[in-house]
């Protein structure tokens, strides 16, 4: 190559990129697209609980049916976990998208999530049980996997 042409450095930025990325702006983006995922999850919440049910233990769940005995944890039915959870997520993600309230409400997110594992502990136990079937044991084995990754962004 005559003349120190290299094409290579043509793919090369050096450092030349027109912004930055502060540790702010990756934290906004962040909680930004956190929240964004929680708004979502809460409205499934409303719009399909029955898609959240095998999440919360069954401990939790009264059942006033008579079907089966309530513990002493059963205190709200299965829907009604669901409600306030979806309640809870909204909640959140709005803390997030203000950056006053940012800070508490990814304090908030990452209590929440860590509680909610229980519940996909739980659900992993019923998918790889008895009555447990191929297609739940594939989804309960990957929902777990995606909290730590959120929360770890919301504390960089």
């Amino acid at each position: 190559m005559a003349g120190g042409y290299r094409p290579y450095r043509l793919l090369w930025l050096h450092g030349s990129m027109p912004f930055t990325w502060s540790g702010r702006a990756t934290q906004t983006l962040s909680a930004a697209a956190l929240g964004t995922l929680l708004l979502a999850s809460a409205m499934k919440r409303f719009r399909e609980p029955a898609f959240f049910h095998q999440v919360v233990p069954d401990f939790l769940c009264r059942d006033d049916s008579g079907a089966r005995p309530n513990g002493p944890f059963a205190v709200m039915t299965c829907d009604e976990w669901v409600a306030v959870s979806g309640l809870l997520e909204a909640g959140a993600a709005v803390g997030l998208f203000i950056p006053a309230t940012r800070k508490s409400a990814a304090g908030a997110v990452t209590a929440m999530l860590t509680v909610f594992l229980a519940g996909h502990a739980d659900a992993l136990r019923r998918a790889y049980g008895p009555a447990g079937t191929p297609s739940q044991r594939k989804v309960h084995t990957a929902r777990p996997r995606l909290a730590p990754g959120s929360m770890v962004g919301l504390w960089r």
